[in-house]
């Protein structure tokens, strides 16, 4: 039986009876996959460690002869990234990262920038830690990626200049909208600034997170408006996204 072999970050794992476990991981090449490792919590030597959620992994596997489930056969260690357990911000932080592209890519949409990106927040969160600008950063990144990002900078409706000041923004309609043509359709406001300055956000790497600094109100205001943005776009509730809205922009400022 053919075995692959492929560079791959575990997003989460699942105990499976006695020993074994049910891995979800991604790939640069061959997306989001999902295998069988047997004897997983028992082998030393085939896995170790190295199935561990965040951690990067050179993974080798074989397709199963029926079923949905690949077979897991050993596992590599790369990078544990222990350094995302130094507190529960980073920690919840870096575990809504995995979740949100497991969510929002299914397994034919995710591509090579997708796992450099989630890598790059991985890694940045590893050796920095939380802050709420690599959440907006990787959040409005995402919905680039999955096609759904709003229009910023422009009116969704008529894709005429925007007002300074607060503009009229809803996902719903596709993003910020001018007076004119909001016809009381927004859900929230935005201003103008804060908009220009995610817009200069997407101008940015798509690895870039270092030395990003926003404002308070950027900050608060990039929250809501891409809260809204992936509601729309979210097929289920996340479970670590309660835990993250915890932890404020006003705590972290």
């Amino acid at each position: 039986m053919k075995t692959s072999i492929s560079q791959a970050i575990i997003l989460h794992h699942t105990n499976y009876g006695e020993a074994d476990r049910i891995v979800t991981f991604l790939t640069p090449d061959h997306g989001r996959l999902k295998g069988f490792a047997r004897a997983a919590r028992k082998s030393r030597k085939r896995f170790g460690a190295a199935l561990e959620p965040f951690a990067e992994v050179q993974l080798h596997w074989s397709a199963r002869s029926s079923g949905d489930l690949i077979s897991l056969r050993d596992a590599e260690l790369v990078n544990l990234r222990s350094g995302l357990r130094r507190d529960l911000e980073t920690l919840t932080l870096a575990s809504y990262g995995c979740e949100l592209t497991e969510v929002l890519f299914d397994e034919s949409g995710v591509g090579v920038e997708v796992f450099q990106l989630l890598r790059a927040f991985l890694d940045h969160l590893d050796n920095e830690g939380y802050s709420v600008e690599a959440r907006l950063l990787l959040e409005i990144r995402m919905l680039s990626l999955s096609g759904y990002l709003p229009h910023l900078q422009h009116c969704a409706d008529c894709f005429g200049p925007l007002p300074s000041g607060p503009v009229g923004f809803s996902a719903a309609a596709d993003g910020s909208l001018c007076p004119a043509c909001d016809g009381g359709r927004s859900v929230l406001k935005v201003d103008r600034m804060t908009l220009g300055t995610f817009g200069r956000i997407m101008q940015t790497p798509l690895t870039s997170f270092a030395d990003f600094k926003l404002s308070l109100r950027s900050r608060q205001e990039g929250q809501t408006l891409l809260n809204d943005a992936l509601q729309c776009h979210l097929h289920r509730p996340l479970k670590s996204l309660e835990f993250l809205n915890r932890f404020s922009p006003e705590e972290t400022s």
